[in-house]
C-alpha cells in the first residue's frame, strides 16, 4: 500500500514540476500576446489565468504545447469580447435608462443581446444595424473610423494612436462626437418603433 502511495505523490510531483515548468517558459509570452488583444490588465491577467486553468485540467495528450496554449489564449480572447460587446454599444444606448425601459417595453441593448430569434427580434435587429450603418456614413471618415475601431472592432484607443499618429485624446474627443450623433439618430428610430 505505501509503494501506491508513494507512487502516487512521486506523479504528483513529477506533474506539478511540469506545469511550473510551462507556467516559467509560456507566462511572459502569453500575457504579452493577450495584453495586445484586451483593453485592460485585470482581463488580460484572468484570460492567462484561465488558460493555464484548462492546462492544468486538461485529460488529452497535448503534441504541441506552444500551438495549443495560444489557441486556447485566443479562444478565451474571443469569450471575453463577446461578453463586453453589450458593455461597449452601452456607448449608443447611453448610460441612462429611459422611462419605457423601467416599465420593460424596450431597449436596443436587451433586442441586440436577447438570445430569442423571432421574426420581431430579427426583424429590429436589422433595422437596428441598417440605421447604425446609415448613420455612420453621416459621420465625417475620422470619427467613423475611430467608432468602427474602437466600438466594433474592440481596438484600444492606445493601438489606433499607434495607427492613425493622433493622440489618445484625440481619438476620445472624435468617438464621443460619433456616439452623440449615433444615439439621436438611433433614438428618432428607437421612438419610431415604441410609438407605432
Amino acid at each position: 500500500m505505501s509503494l501506491a502511495v508513494t507512487a502516487e505523490a512521486i506523479m504528483i510531483e513529477n506533474q506539478r514540476q511540469n506545469i511550473a515548468s510551462v507556467v516559467a517558459a509560456y507566462g511572459k509570452r502569453l500575457l504579452g500576446f493577450i495584453r495586445k488583444r484586451v483593453e485592460n490588465e485585470a482581463d488580460a491577467e484572468d484570460i492567462l489565468q484561465d488558460v493555464f486553468y484548462q492546462f492544468i485540467g486538461n485529460t488529452q495528450p497535448i503534441e504541441q504545447i506552444t500551438a495549443w496554449l495560444f489557441r486556447v489564449a485566443r479562444n478565451r480572447i474571443v469569450d471575453v469580447k463577446r461578453k463586453h460587446k453589450p458593455e461597449l454599444l452601452n456607448d449608443v444606448f447611453g448610460d441612462d435608462t429611459t422611462e419605457d425601459d423601467d416599465n420593460g417595453l424596450f431597449g436596443w441593448a436587451d433586442m441586440l443581446t436577447d438570445l430569442g430569434n423571432t421574426p420581431e427580434t430579427t426583424y429590429l435587429r436589422n433595422l437596428f444595424w441598417e440605421t447604425l450603418h446609415v448613420a455612420l456614413n453621416e459621420l465625417p471618415e475620422e470619427q467613423k473610423q475611430v467608432f468602427i475601431l474602437h466600438e466594433l472592432d474592440g481596438v484600444s484607443f492606445k493601438d489606433i494612436a499607434l495607427q492613425t499618429k493622433e493622440t489618445v485624446n484625440t481619438l476620445i474627443s472624435r468617438k464621443r462626437y460619433a456616439v452623440l450623433h449615433l444615439r439621436k439618430r438611433l433614438q428618432v428610430l428607437y421612438n419610431e418603433i415604441v410609438n407605432y
